[in-house]
């Protein structure tokens, strides 16, 4: 079974479970990392009100959306090679993924990491402006905005501030 339809049925089948349960699907990824296979699940905690943002998930909480999606993939057993099942929460330094996400994060501190250099720079912090048109829009600690190609950004995340 491809990465795409593994994504796409473990969706399906934890959707009905996590809405019952209280819970929303963050993300969901199922890759190979040396000879091991990865099938991760990151959850959180549905907001009480529809104008709040999903909550933060305690370890109790995932273990408990791991059990039912181990068992779940086990009666279907659609996927042939083994693997590892994972199921966490997005992290405080959570990866910026969907559009939602980057209103959700707009003007907090995130960390860039791109593919090739622009200003003789990979790595970046700024505050999250936005994304626009193919861009991402970042202002750097002096204030300026930069205007980062999309296609140029390998990775977006929270900046964890102590």
């Amino acid at each position: 079974m491809s990465k795409k339809k593994v994504i796409d049925l473990v969706t399906e089948e934890l959707a009905p479970y996590l809405q019952k349960e209280g819970y929303t699907l963050y993300h969901t990824e199922f890759v190979k990392e040396g000879r091991d296979w990865f099938l991760r699940v990151f959850i959180e905690k549905a907001p009480e009100h529809p104008d709040e943002w999903p909550g933060n998930v305690s370890a109790d909480d995932c273990e408990k959306v791991s059990h039912f999606l181990s068992d779940r993939l086990d009666q279907l057993d659609p996927i042939e090679q083994n693997y590892y099942l994972e199921v966490s929460s997005p992290g405080m330094d959570r990866p910026l993924l969907k559009d939602e996400d980057f209103i959700r994060y707009k003007d907090r501190l995130v960390d860039v990491k791109l593919y090739e250099s622009i200003d003789g720079k990979k790595k970046l912090t700024g505050k999250l402006i936005g994304r626009s048109d193919g861009y991402l829009h970042i202002e750097d600690k002096k204030g300026k905005v930069l205007d980062l190609p999309r296609e140029k950004v390998s990775k977006i995340n929270l900046t964890i501030v102590f």
